[in-house]
Parts: C-alpha cells; structure tokens; sequence
C-alpha cells in the first residue's frame, strides 16, 4: 500500500515524544471529524515497528476511528507533500527547536507545511496548564483569506470552542511606537475603523453555517508573526493562511506562516490560500 483513501487524516510516526503529541491530536481530531486515519512512517530503523507501536497507540486513543498504518521510503518531506494531495489533513509533530537553528537546518515540519497541497497541523510543545481560549485565526480580510476563516470555523464548530479571529496590522503608528511582541488581548482599534468593519465583512457569511461558534473581532498593531507567534500559548489552536510560493522571493524568503510555526508555543494549523488575484 502507498496510497490513501481521499479525505483521510495522515500523521507522521517516528517513535519520538513530538510524534506521540501529533498522533494524540490526530486521533483525537479524526474522531472528531470522522475521518479514517493513516498513520505513516517513513525511513526510519525499525519503521515497521515504529509503525505498528503508533498503530496501536492510535486505535486505543480512538477505538472508533478507521486507522490503517503505512510505511514508506523516500525523503519524509517529499512523502508527505506527496501523499497531502489526497488528504485532508497532515499532522505532524515538532521538536520545537529555536528559530535559527532551524531555519539553518531545515525540518520536515516547517518543510511540508509550506509545499503542502492541503491543511498542516503542527503540534508544538507546550505548558498543559496553558489551554482554554479556544481557536484564534489571523487573516487579511481578502478573498483568500476565506478558506483560512472557513476551516478555522470548521475546527471551533468540532470542538464547541469560541473563535478569536485576528487582523495584525503594521504601519508607521506600529513601527514608531515599536508596537512588536503584543499580546492580542493588549490592544485593539475600536470597533468602528475600517479595520474592524473589513473583518466584519468577511466572517459575516459564516455566521449562518457555524451559528453555535462564539465569535471576537480584534485589530492591533504588530507584525503578525510576533502577534500570533510566542503570544498565543493559551490559545487550543492557532490558524494562519499560507501565502502560494510563486515568487522566486517568497521561496527565498519565506512566509509569515513559517514565522509562526517556527515561534508558536501551541498547536499550528497552516491553511493553503488560492493564488487568484496575486502577484
């Protein structure tokens, strides 16, 4: 077997503490959604035991759930971007290593989350203590930003969790006042700037799909990374939109989304947007 069945949840299983964190969510999250699993191993020494270890651990998590196991070779990266054409969903662990040593290195998580065809979850480290305040969404207010909204509604709806959807907005006001590591609930504009109303506008359509889903509109001043990235560690789950790579300066550069997995000291999900209508 080296394909999935279409609209499965694939994790990645390396027989590490950050891989067990992944499959628990992954679990847990395919319960929720009732989705079949598909629990994936790929290069590692005793994959096949690797595999069936984290097979196990996913069936007592989620008895109910339909999990198959699938050891692969290859490149991880490659494998998993590979197989996010059919899947759902990619959820993976991450050893939550410091943003430069990183990025020097490189890592599957921060690799797949940026090449990957559909949704990415990372499962940062964490404090148990630090939970509670739901799902929290950073979006521009354009058209691409909805499949972003539309998934963070879909993940506050499954859990019966509020929704804090975000604009971060960075000018001269935020770069002379230095306004860098804010908190969300620190500062906001006012309910009446165009900010606000742009917002508004936008989640305004989901109110009718998702009527049970709490929903807070906030505006600050900061960069996105620094808003959404270390500072949200009491948040259950924190959704941004990856921008397409199609610029040779993006590939080079990077994104905001790889900022914020890379700082985040919760769970990560990175929503795809469509390339229509930029550069």
């Amino acid at each position: 077997m080296d394909t999935i069945r279409p609209g499965s949840i694939v994790v990645a299983a390396d027989g590490s503490k950050h891989a067990a964190r992944a499959l628990d969510w992954a679990a847990r999250q395919a319960a929720l959604d009732a989705r079949p699993l598909v629990v994936v191993t790929v290069e590692e020494r005793d994959a096949q035991r690797v595999n069936d270890a984290a097979l196990r651990q996913a069936e007592e998590l989620a008895p109910e759930v339909d999990v198959v196991g699938l050891t692969l070779t290859g490149d991880p990266r490659g494998v998993l971007v590979d197989l996010s054409r059919d899947a759902h969903l990619i959820v993976l662990g991450s050893r939550g290593r410091g943003t430069v040593r990183s990025m020097l290195l490189g890592s599957v998580s921060t690799a797949v989350s940026r090449l990957a065809s559909c949704p990415v979850v990372v499962c940062r480290p964490r404090a148990e203590e630090q939970r509670g305040k739901g799902v929290i969404v950073g979006i521009d207010g354009t058209a691409s930003s909805l499949p972003v909204l539309e998934f963070a509604f879909a993940q506050a709806a499954l859990r019966g969790q509020g929704l804090t959807v975000v604009h971060v907005v960075w000018d001269v006001v935020a770069a002379v006042a230095g306004l860098r590591n804010v908190r969300v609930d620190d500062l906001d504009l006012g309910p009446e700037d165009e900010a606000h109303l742009l917002l508004a506008e936008s989640v305004a359509g989901f109110g009718e799909k998702y009527p049970d889903v709490r929903v807070t509109l906030r505006v600050t001043h900061g960069l996105v990374d620094d808003v959404l990235g270390s500072r949200t560690a009491d948040w259950d789950l924190v959704v941004v939109g990856r921008h397409p790579l199609d610029t040779v300066g993006r590939l080079v550069t990077g994104s905001i989304a790889t900022a914020v997995v890379e700082r985040a000291r919760t769970t990560v999900a990175v929503v795809p947007e469509p390339a229509v209508g930029r550069d």
